[in-house]
């Protein structure tokens, strides 16, 4: 609605609205996908619609990832102090650099999810096409090497996101104590503290979710190679109420958004 009325968008509303567009591509794709797996079950031998969802549902959640990470990183730039001549440097041209850091993140996350599927796709079709018990020996180190590497990149993938929030709340952090000490010492409370004290809330609370999050896709890896479906299904359910969830904390920790969900 602001992008309409005003047509043009600040750079926090830049990392809403794409953040909004890939949490819903996500949900819709994982319900459709679903349906898909479950209704037309033949269309998942057919190897380009198999990779072709498999590409699609990494890109999302890779998006998904990233795009929340982006907008820790913006918090932490924006309302953090320091003096230091790079962090003043990224504070003057964060503007800037946020449609490229955008652009950067869909592109790394597609190329990303790209490579996972063929590995995975080529893990498949190693399986099938072993049929003696050489080729067996053979097949099996090339599915170990081929696993390892699917799970190298989605490790990558999951842990660049995990490490920037990180970054982002202890700088935030550190720069609040730093404030409020100097606030101490001047007797004065001034609307620099209270910005400090929301952002510090809206990224412990990413920190938390992204640090469950982060662990659960650890223990998907772990427990599918096991073959334990109810663990699998737990986890599936909060990685895929992950999306919902962290949106509800941003939209309260957000006064606009707030008040435009009452008005709905």
């Amino acid at each position: 609605i602001a992008w309409v009325k005003k047509k043009t968008l600040n750079s926090n509303q830049k990392i809403l609205l794409l953040l909004g567009c890939s949490r819903i591509c996500l949900l819709c794709f994982t319900w459709v996908s679903h349906f898909i797996s479950r209704i037309y079950s033949n269309f998942l031998h057919v190897q380009t619609v198999r990779q072709l969802l498999a590409t699609l549902q990494s890109f999302f959640n890779y998006s998904n990832l990233w795009v929340s990470a982006c907008l820790c990183g913006f918090y932490c730039i924006k309302i953090a102090n320091f003096r230091n001549s790079f962090f003043i440097y990224l504070k003057v041209k964060i503007d800037r650099m946020v449609p490229w850091l955008l652009l950067g993140s869909e592109i790394l996350a597609l190329a990303i999810s790209i490579g996972i599927a063929d590995l995975m796709e080529t893990v498949q079709s190693s399986n099938l096409t072993s049929t003696c018990q050489e080729n067996f020996w053979e097949a099996g180190i090339k599915m170990d090497k081929h696993f390892f590497s699917s799970f190298f990149l989605a490790g990558f993938g999951y842990a660049a996101s995990f490490l920037l929030v990180i970054f982002s709340a202890v700088f935030l952090l550190f720069s609040l104590w730093r404030h409020k000490c100097t606030m101490q010492k001047s007797s004065m409370k001034d609307l620099s503290m209270n910005a400090h004290i929301r952002a510090m809330k809206s990224v412990l609370s990413f920190l938390v979710m992204y640090s469950i999050n982060f662990v659960c896709l650890i223990m998907t890896v772990i427990y599918t190679m096991k073959d334990e479906n109810t663990m699998t299904l737990l986890i599936s359910i909060y990685l895929c109420a992950f999306p919902g969830v962290h949106s509800l904390i941003l939209i309260f920790s957000n006064p606009k958004l707030e008040k435009a969900l009452l008005k709905i």
